[in-house]
Order: C-alpha cells, then structure tokens, then sequence
C-alpha cells in the first residue's frame, strides 16, 4: 500500500469496513481490489447499495423489475469473489437519487448497525477530468452517506428514532474513504487483487458481458495511471481515493 497522507488508519486498527454506493458494480469498479486486500486481512466488510441497478443493462427484453432482481444477483456474486458476504439494499429508484433526509437516516441506520471503523462512498463532488464516476445517483449518495457519517450516526439527537424505537446507539465512524472524486491523496496497490477485480466485474454480465477483452483495457489503463501518479515501479496497479479523517 503506497500512502501520500499520514493519517490514514492502519488496517490493523480497523475490524469492519461498510461500503455505501449508488449501484451494483460501483464498489467493483472503484475499489474491489483494495476491498479483496481488506478482507484478505481479516477485516470485515459489508455492502450497503442504495438502488438495485435498475436502469441499467443493455437487453431492451429485460424488463426493469427483472433487471433489479438480476443485479442484486449479481452484486452478491461480484462481493463473493473478494470476500464479501454481507450485502444490503435499500431499493432507492435507480437514477432519481436524491439526497434526502430520509437517505441520510437509511444510511445512518445501517452505519449504527454495522458499527464500522472505515467508511467508503462515492464523491459527492463532479469530477470533470472523469465524467463516469460523477454519476447524479454517485454524488447524491456520496452526499447523503458523508452527512450520515457526520452528524448523524454519531449523534444520538439526530434521527432519534432509532435509538428510543430501534436500539441503535450512535456511532462515530472514525475514516471515511471517498472514491471516484476529483482530489486524490491516498493510493492502493491493488496488483496482487487484480484478477478477483476483474471477476467481481465479470459477475456483473448485464454491465459487462458485451465488453469483452476491453474491460482489462480500460482497467489496466486508469489503474495503471494511477499507480504512476503514487510512484509506484512500471507495471503495477493502484486503486485511488480521498481519505478523510472524521474521527
């Protein structure tokens, strides 16, 4: 792992991890290599999916309510092959995500159940050097998962109905890591987890299956600038993020 900040927890610090994102496939495509490294330490990880996917695909014979069931599929086939078995979804319509109250208190929820150390989103920020990842769904739930985090799920007056109805005691999540965003300090080398990437990217087939060998293209590609911007030797590959310290 190749760090250009100093504060960034040491794994050995973390036992649980929850990843917040928009869609099936946005953890795999941002940072399913670093996610393989984390759970091959033993640190537990779990996925919290705000949509089910379902204005994706290609296949006009899909319907959409089909889509949503093949695309939670595919995303618990996609985390078994970096060794994630905890999968969640809140069923928000794909492409209207909005952040609300009612997502910040979902995503608080869940932050308060699962009681992680580290939290990884998407950026709620447009990155205009990369469009794809500044999807409207990405930076809404990047918002919404950031406010959960802080205030929310630390603060036991916020939503208070989940602690007097539900029993969840605040939480303070002490690391959020942002993926996709335009400001990067912090890199992965993620060379040895390549190839589970890939799988988990290959179990999501109604994203990818029309990609062919130009999937190990466009990875390689944006992986590998990333491990030069961190320095890394020639050859290898880099997942990058933003961490923030929110402790």
């Amino acid at each position: 792992m190749v760090e250009t900040v100093t504060d960034v927890l040491d794994d050995s610090e973390v036992r649980r991890i929850l990843a917040v994102m928009a869609h099936p496939d946005d953890v795999d495509f941002g940072a399913a290599g670093t996610v393989a490294g984390w759970t091959d330490r033993g640190i537990e990880v779990v996925y919290l999916i705000v949509t089910d996917g379902d204005a994706g695909g290609f296949d006009d014979a899909v319907t959409r309510a089909d889509m949503a069931v093949l695309r939670r599929d595919e995303q618990r086939a996609a985390a078994k092959c970096v060794g994630v078995t905890d999968v969640r979804f809140l069923g928000y319509p794909d492409g209207r995500v909005e952040a609300t109250l009612d997502l910040r208190r979902d995503i608080a929820r869940v932050i308060r159940q699962v009681r992680p150390d580290r939290v990884l989103m998407p950026s709620p920020e447009r990155n205009y050097e990369r469009i794809y990842p500044s999807h409207p769904d990405h930076r809404a739930v990047g918002s919404a998962a950031l406010d959960a985090v802080y205030p929310d799920a630390r603060n036991p007056y916020a939503f208070p109905e989940l602690l007097s109805a539900e029993g969840l005691d605040a939480w303070t999540a002490r690391e959020v890591w942002i993926s996709g965003g335009p400001a990067v300090n912090h890199h992965v080398d993620m060379t040895d987890q390549y190839d589970r990437k890939v799988n988990a990217l290959r179990a999501h087939a109604s994203q990818t299956g029309h990609m062919g060998d130009g999937l190990h293209d466009m990875l390689r590609g944006w992986l590998s600038a990333n491990a030069t911007a961190a320095g890394l030797p020639g050859g290898r590959l880099a997942e990058a993020f933003q961490v923030v310290d929110t402790a």
